[in-house]
Formats: structure tokens, sequence, C-alpha cells
């Protein structure tokens, strides 16, 4: 018996069928299963259709193939072998006319080998002839073809008549017949084998198209079988369906059958029952969120209360009830408002008050002095909603926050530097009195919310350059640091700063005075301090730019000078008088030269000239002949005579050298030989006189094997830390064992080093060494190392500096790199951007040997070191009654101002200690805090100097 939808399960006791073929019947009563053996019998119909096509198709192709391959190509080699035979005839012509014997065994060949082909070209068609027929006729063509050539030959060596040569013809005749028949028998093979593809397609096309029908009938009959046996099941889920959407969920499921469809109404009673579920639960998570929310109301700190559209409180929390006084005692349901309000309650009364807007918060104090801020909205009943939050904390915050702003406005109307703050729309947000007067404005030009273009119009109007901001689209970004020149000769300092959140602070400083200490600063470092003359450091500038500007044939001199006797001087008049002796020589140079020449002081009683314009070596003889006699007359001095002489060296550009070294370097050598020789004379430089040079070539030898045996050590000499009290770092520093000179210093070896290439390794090397022993120091210990001139080349120092830090894995922040101003004199751009690199590494950078170089302070402008070391030739001098003093006093505040730590090297004894603590230097170095020596002796200094409190007795021999 049938159930609704397919067969009922089988009785017990029925005949029980074996597992597998349970489980394909299972199948194949599913909905799945019924597509797939629809599915099947539509493939297996296409698959019928389609082999018969494909063995159509491929009796077709093998007839065409046949009509091409066979036919067709027979019928080429037939023809091709007619027309061989045409040529041989013609060959066979033209060698029975010719007369020249040559000519005819020349034809001969040529007939012998037209033969080859013809009989090649005949075997191929006959290969692929197709009927016995076209094979009879191509041999008959063979017989031919080999009587032709027998009656030939048989003639060809005879003086015969033309009627000998007729039987010749009529075998040629035989020939050209039997080809013809050849041709036409293949030709007609090709017309059967294409009459028998047509046919076979015609065939074939008929068949395609009956079984193509039949295939759609057959596919119509499954379809339709199919969709009989699904759509009234899927009619019934779908009536269940929308009847559980509609709300029924007492709806009844009917059985369904063990498909898909029958799976589907069991899933919907499920889903009808989960539902009902469902609502219950929700029904019962309603009545528990109402206790919830009586609890949340009850437990609130909001003072909540629900008024109706008849101003009773139909809703009121135990916080409202404090707020409006009833804490003590609950407030009775249906309470009017209004009658809370009449009997004299503030609260009540403005949450009854309609004078004004309720669509933003007010702000009320209680008679006990609590703060409220009230939220008022209107229900769609008429009535309202109060929210009262009590904000007393918040008022005393408020308060609190006034007097903070008020003590900040009093902090920036008393600040030294101008100040204002932008936000993000570039609108002022703060502006201080010490800006106003700066810049000549009272508080009325400059109210809070003035666009910054109105303030950079106010600014212009004051300075002499320069803009304030960088402006792009409607953003304000810091245009840096940097300095104006005002229009009543002040100097502001301003810098420019982006804040958090966008928008820009800016300050404003009046440095005038630092400015022009600046310059009496910069004149200081380029000039020297007792004559007025220019420094070493200018006068090889202006040896460099005379370099520079030297055209072709042109010379120029530069003549070095010192003193004959001037010691005498010291000793018996005493360093006052010596100190105006050297003025009044300088004066007394200075009268001697041309506006274009240059004269300086070198140091001591040393002195340089450069003598531009020379077109023979016979001035320059001149003007030391004029100096040495102007030089040597008697001074008048503290009312003392005083007379000095002079010796000169010579060396002439380029001839003597193309650079400022090398000519100071060879003027020096010919000094040398001019006081050799008795002194108050002068010498021109020579070849001869240069016997170093060996010496020194000796040195590259010695270094380039020492390098390659690595017969360098490390010495470190400590750095005392006057603020922290105690030894902050070493200074690495590089010494060679020579097997005969001993331990030598750097000082003998480094510059030839640097010359010959050889500085680079080893600066390498010294990192790595340096880094690595670092790091069995305590925390916080710093090692500083030299860097040289050449590692800064291609920026090969960042490269090194990274492989020292990573095999050393020393922390970046204590390695210390050195360098001198001589550094920053090649290539300043790419020398700076090397810088810049170094220090995103993390390491610090400190300026070395300050004040005895080039342009100082205009390199520490363009690049903010971590440290100026004070040259040991200031804090030598630092308690003897000169300048030096000032020096080093100044070149700490200079530090000071840009926040860059200074050290003083050359520290000898406890004075100097003592005084560079006093005026403020950072750091200390020299012998005697400690001489340089091995890394075993670290641990030694570090006790000796730890804890140091004052002036110490630890000097270090």
């Amino acid at each position: 018996m049938k159930s609704i939808y397919g067969w009922k399960s089988a009785k017990a006791g029925e005949r029980n069928w074996p597992r597998p073929i349970t489980a394909v019947a299972s199948f194949a009563g599913t909905i799945r299963g019924r597509i797939l053996v629809a599915f099947l019998i539509m493939s297996a119909i296409t698959g019928i259709l389609g082999l018969s096509a494909a063995s159509g198709i491929r009796r077709a192709d093998e007839l065409v193939s046949r009509t091409f391959d066979q036919s067709l190509m027979s019928i080429n080699y037939a023809r091709a072998a007619a027309a061989d035979f045409a040529n041989m005839r013609s060959l066979e012509a033209r060698r029975r006319m010719s007369a020249d014997p040559g000519a005819k065994a020349q034809l001969e060949g040529r007939l012998d080998s037209l033969r080859h082909v013809f009989a090649e070209d005949l075997a191929v068609a006959v290969e692929r002839a197709q009927s016995s027929r076209a094979t009879q006729a191509a041999q008959a063509v063979e017989r031919a073809v080999k009587d032709w050539d027998a009656a030939r030959s048989v003639l060809a060596g005879r003086d015969t008549r033309d009627p000998d040569w007729d039987a010749v013809d009529r075998h040629a005749g035989a020939v050209e017949e039997h080809l013809d028949l050849f041709i036409n028998h293949t030709a007609g093979d090709g017309f059967i084998y294409r009459q028998q593809a047509r046919a076979i397609v015609a065939r074939e096309t008929q068949i395609n198209l009956f079984g193509t029908l039949l295939a759609l009938l057959m596919s119509a009959s499954v379809a339709f079988l199919l969709a009989r046996r699904i759509m009234r099941p899927v009619a019934d889920a779908s009536m269940v369906a929308s009847r559980i959407a509609a709300g029924d969920l007492s709806v009844t499921i009917p059985s369904g059958s063990a498909d898909e469809l029958g799976a589907l109404l069991a899933s919907m009673g499920v889903m009808r029952d989960n539902i009902r579920r469902a609502m219950e639960q929700e029904v019962a998570q309603r009545i528990s969120a109402e206790a919830h929310l009586a609890d949340a109301l009850a437990t609130s700190l909001e003072g909540i209360v629900v008024v109706d559209e008849s101003g009773r409180i139909a809703l009121i929390n135990g916080q409202a009830e404090d707020f409006l006084g009833f804490g003590h005692e609950p407030l009775p349901r249906d309470t009017s408002m209004a009658r809370v309000a009449f009997e004299g309650n503030a609260l009540a009364r403005t949450l009854l008050s309609e004078d004004d807007d309720w669509t933003a918060p007010r702000e009320t104090q209680l008679f006990d002095g609590r703060w409220l801020r009230i939220s008022r909205s209107r229900t769609r009943s008429g009535g309202f909603i109060a929210v009262c939050s009590d904000i007393t904390l918040l008022k005393v915050q408020e308060a609190h926050l006034q007097s903070t702003n008020l003590r900040l406005d009093t902090a920036l109307d008393n600040m030294s530097q101008g100040l204002c703050l932008f936000d993000a729309e570039g609108h002022l947000t703060v502006v201080n009195r010490r800006y106003c007067e700066l810049f000549d404005l009272s508080p009325d030009d400059l109210p809070l919310g003035t666009p910054y273009e109105d303030v950079a119009s106010l600014y212009l109007a004051s300075a002499e350059e320069g803009t304030v901001f960088e402006i792009e689209g409607r953003q304000i970004s810091a245009a840096g640091s940097g300095f104006r020149q005002m229009g009543n000769g002040r100097v502001l300092a301003v810098t420019h700063k982006p804040v958090a959140g966008g928008g820009m602070v800016s300050t404003y400083e009046d440095v005038t005075d630092r400015r022009q200490a600046d310059a009496r600063i910069a004149y200081m470092a380029r000039h020297d301090v007792l004559t007025g003359l220019p420094n070493r450091a200018m006068f090889g500038e202006r040896i460099e730019e005379a370099l520079a500007h030297l055209g072709r044939g042109g010379m120029f001199a530069v003549l070095c000078l010192d003193l004959d006797r001037f010691k005498e001087v010291n000793d018996t008049l005493g360093h006052p008088v010596g100190d105006e002796l050297l003025k009044a020589v300088g004066n007394r140079l200075t009268a001697c030269l041309r506006e274009v020449d240059t004269v300086a002081r070198l140091g001591g009683d040393e002195f340089a000239i450069i003598l531009a314009g020379v077109t023979y070596p016979e001035e320059a003889t001149i003007l030391a002949r004029r100096i040495v006699d102007v030089v040597s007359n008697t001074y008048e001095l503290d009312g003392q005579q005083v007379a000095v002489g002079v010796s000169i060296g010579i060396c002439l550009a380029p001839g003597d050298g193309t650079s400022c070294d090398k000519l100071l370097k060879n003027a020096d050598v010919a000094l040398y030989r001019a006081k050799a020789d008795g002194r108050g004379t002068w010498r021109f430089f020579e070849v001869e006189m240069d016997i170093r040079l060996q010496a020194r070539r000796a040195l590259e030898l010695d270094l380039r094997e020492a390098v390659a045996q690595g017969a360098f050590e490390m010495f470190y000499q400590p750095i005392y830390d006057f603020r922290g009290r105690r030894v902050g770092g070493f200074e690495a520093l590089m010494r060679w064992r020579h097997p005969e000179r001993g331990l030598v210093s750097p000082a003998e070896f480094i510059t030839v080093a640097e010359e010959i290439g050889l500085i680079v390794p080893l600066g390498d090397w010294a990192l790595r060494t340096a880094c690595s022993e670092a790091m069995r120091w305590p925390d916080g210990i710093r090692v500083a190392v030299n860097v040289s001139v050449a590692q800064f080349r291609d920026g090969i120092v960042i490269q090194s500096v990274k492989d020292a830090l990573s095999v050393s894995r020393l922390p970046p922040a204590r390695l210390e790199l050195e360098i001198t101003e001589s550094v920053l004199l090649r290539d300043n751009a790419a020398t700076l951007a090397t810088l810049h690199a170094l220090r995103r590494l993390g390491v610090r950078i400190a300026m070395d040997d300050f004040g005895t170089g080039y342009s100082s302070l205009s390199y520490l402008r363009s690049f903010p070191f971590d440290k100026i070391k004070i040259d040991q030739s200031f804090v030598r001098d630092i308690t003897a009654a000169d300048e030096s003093a000032f020096i080093v006093r100044a070149v700490i505040g200079l530090g000071l101002s840009l926040h860059m730590r200074t050290t003083g090297e050359g520290i000898e004894n406890e004075i100097q200690f003592e005084r560079l603590r006093q005026e403020g230097c950072d750091e200390g170095q020299g012998y005697y805090i400690g001489r340089p020596d091995d890394a075993g002796s670290i641990p030694d200094v570090l006790d000796r100097w730890s804890g140091r409190r004052g002036a110490t007795k630890h000097a270090v021999a």
C-alpha cells in the first residue's frame, strides 16, 4: 500500500535484501538519487549520439585522407614523371643535334640524372595508386620507357639518318600514352573515394538527426516524471511554511517520505516547536527584564522622574526622592508635582519650568549645596521624563581647572619667550604678553580665533625677511627653526613645532645678545685672538681659494715666518711685552703687503703669508727681503727697546704643491733650512730638502705590513663626568706596536694611513674592537671612537657602525663617534646626510678639537651635535692671564644653549680640573684623570674614580 509520497516501508517478515542493495535503493528513492538516475539516462543518450557521430566522422576522415594522401599525391607524382620524361626527350634531341663531343657527354650525364628522378617520381606514384588498373598502367609506362631508352642507346653511338629515329619516337609516344592512361586511372580512383565520403556523411547526418529527436523525447519524458515526483511534496512544504510564517504554530505537519522533502517537513516541525519555546522564553525574559529595570532604577545614581500628562508622578526612584528632599520617607504614588513645587521645593519648580527651552541640560544647586544637571524630554502621552545627575564633584574640578588656567595665564604672561598656539583649523588659541611686546602689538590686535594669515601679516610688517608659516591648503605645517631679523635691528629665534591632534605652537625669543656673542666667537674661531690676524683655519681657506682661482701659467707664493730670538724677549721682558711685540710684528707685516695678499698668525711666533699673483720667483724674494728689513727694525714697547729677527721659508704654487697642507709643509721645510743657515734670511723650497720623504715611505711600508699582520692595539682613556661624579666613558685610542720603534702614537701614522687608503680597514677594526670591549663594561659606560674623513666618503662609516653594533650587540646609545671639523669641509651636504643617518641609528656624535678648525659655528648650526670637545690648547691656558678662560666659558655657554654636552680635553692638573667643573663643563679628559692604557686597566680606573666628590688626589702620573 502506498503513502502520499511513496511506498511504505516493508513490514516485518518481508524479505531482507543485502545491505548494499538496500543502500542503493534508499538513495534512489531520494531527490538526489532521482536526479542522478535522470542524469545518467540523458548522459547515456548523449554518449550514444556522440559515439555514432564520431564513428561517421572518422570514416569520412579516412576517405578524405585517402582521396588526398593517395589519389591526389599519386596524380601529382605521375604528372611529375610525365614532365621528367618530356625533359628527357628534350635532352636527347639536343644531344642528337649537337656536334660537340664534350657537350654530348655533358647532356648524356644530365639525361642519366633525369632518368633516376623519373624512376623515383614514378615509383612514388605507383606506391600511392589505389587500384590495380592504375598499377598496371604504371608498369606499362616502365616497360615503354625501357624500350625507348634501349632504342635510343642503339642509335646514340652511330651516325644514322632521321628515318632511323622514327622507332625511338614511336616508343616515346607509347610512353606518353601509358602515362596519360595512368593519370586518368588515378584521378578516377579519387573521384570514387569522394563519392563514397559524401554518401557516408549523408547517412550519418540522417542517423544523428533521428537520434537527436529520440533524445529530446526521452529527456522530456524523464523531466516530466521527475517533476511529477517532486512538485506535490514541495507544494505541501510551502503551505506549511506559509502558515508558520503567519504565526499559526498549531499547524499539522504531514508525514513525508524518506527523501529530502520528507526531511524538510520534519525540520519544519522542529522549527515550529522551537519557535513556540522561544516565545515562551521571551515572555519570561520580559517579566525578568521589568524586574531588573525596577532594581536598576532603585540602585541608579541618577535621579529619574516620570510625570504623566496630568502632572502626577508616575514613576520615581530613590535617588530622585532624595534630590526632592523626600529621602527620609517614600513619596506617595500619584503625587502631584505641582503640589510638591507649591510646598517650596526648588527642584520641583525647576522641573515644571516652561519658561525656556529644554533642548539642552540645565544645572541647578540644591539647598544643601549639591549641584544637579537636569535633562528633560517629553513623552508621547504629553508628560515628561526628567533625569537628574549629581555633578557636585565636576563643579569642584571645574573650579580647580579655572584656578590652574589662571596660574597658567600668569606663567605665559611672564615668559621670556613669545608664544602663539594655533589649532588644527589655523586659528589662534593662545598668545602671551611677551609676543605682543616683541612685535610691538597690543592685545587687541590679536584676539583669539584670529586666522594664521592675519597673524602672519602682522609679523611680516615687523620682520625684514622670511615668512612664519608654510601653508598647505587649510593646514599649518611647521617651518622648523631659524632666526629672523627685525626692523629695529633685533634678532629673534623662531621655532615652529606641530602639536598632537593638529595645529602648531610657535615660540619667539630675542637672541640679539646671544647672536652678538656667537659672532664674536665666530670671529675668534677664524682670527688670532692676540693680533686680530687670520688664524690657521682662515689661512687654510685662503690657500684653498687661491688654488681654486689659479689660472693657467699663474702662481702664488706661500711664506712661513718664524721670529728669531722671540723666546728671549718672553723670558727677559715677560709675556705681556712678548704679546705686544707679536701685535707690532703683525702690523708691520700687514703694512708690507697688498690688499690681495694675506698674512696670518699660525700660533706662537709663527706667521704665514700668501703672496698672490706671482709672475716670477724674484717677486717673492723682494717681499722676503723687505719683510726681513722691516721686522728686524727696533721696537719701542713699554719703554723698552726690543729687537728681533725673522726667518722665512718660501714655496711656490702649484709647482711645490697643490694643497694647503702640502704648501704649508714645504714652506715649513724651507723655513727650517733658513733657520739652519743662520736665521735672518729666507730660503725657497727645494726637492733635496725633503729628505724626510724617504722616512715617510719606509713608514708606509711598515704600516701596510702592520695592517696585514694586525699589529695594532686599542688603549682607553677615561672621560670623567663632572655632574655624575664618576667615569662616564672611555675614548678608544689606537696604538701601533712596532717591532723596532715600540708603541707608536696615532699622531705619527694616522695621517699616513689616511693618505694611502688604509684608514678605512683600520677604522672598521677600531669600531669592532671598541664596541666588543665596551660590552664587558658596566651598563651606562660609553665608548668614544674617532672617525676619519676617509670613512665618510660614500657613507662607508654607516655600514661600519652597523656591523660593529650588530656583531658586538652594544646598545647604539653607548657608542659615541668623534669627528673633527675637517670632516665637514669635503662635500658638506653628503657629510651632513651621513651624520643624520648615523644619528638615526641611535649613536652619539661629538665635535672634536672645537675652536681649532675652520667653521665651527656654522657646522654647529647645520647639525645638532651631542657633544663639543674643547681643544686642549684652551684648557691648558685656562688659568693663565689671557682670554683662554673666556673662550672656554663661551664655548660651555654655547653648548648649554644648543643643548650639547661639553668635554674639556688636556686636563693635566687639579687646578684645571676644578676650574672646568666650576665653569659648568659636563666632562673632562686628560692625563690628570688617566693616561690611555689597555683594556685591563679599566676596572681599576672605574674603582678609583667612582663616587668622586669635589677635589681628588687620584691624579695619574
